[in-house]
């Protein structure tokens, strides 16, 4: 059974039960990635790592400060 008709059947039983509509598939998808990659760089922080990905943080370090070091 894909999420649609999981959903469809879900949506209807709710209106037969009179109880609220559950969220649409996918609906918060973003937000729990973003709420994921805000615990890793918090995470990050409390370990005292860089809070950015690896690569962006040497982008960063390459492009903006013109330093090569690790």
């Amino acid at each position: 059974m894909t999420a649609i008709e999981q959903y469809l059947i879900d949506t209807y039983r709710a209106s037969q039960h009179g109880t609220p509509m559950p969220p649409p598939p996918g609906r918060d998808d973003l937000a729990v990635l973003r709420s994921l990659r805000t615990a890793a760089q918090f995470e990050a922080a409390v370990e005292g790592a860089p809070t950015t990905h690896p690569w962006r943080h040497a982008l960063t370090r390459l492009f903006v400060h013109g330093t090569r070091t690790c």
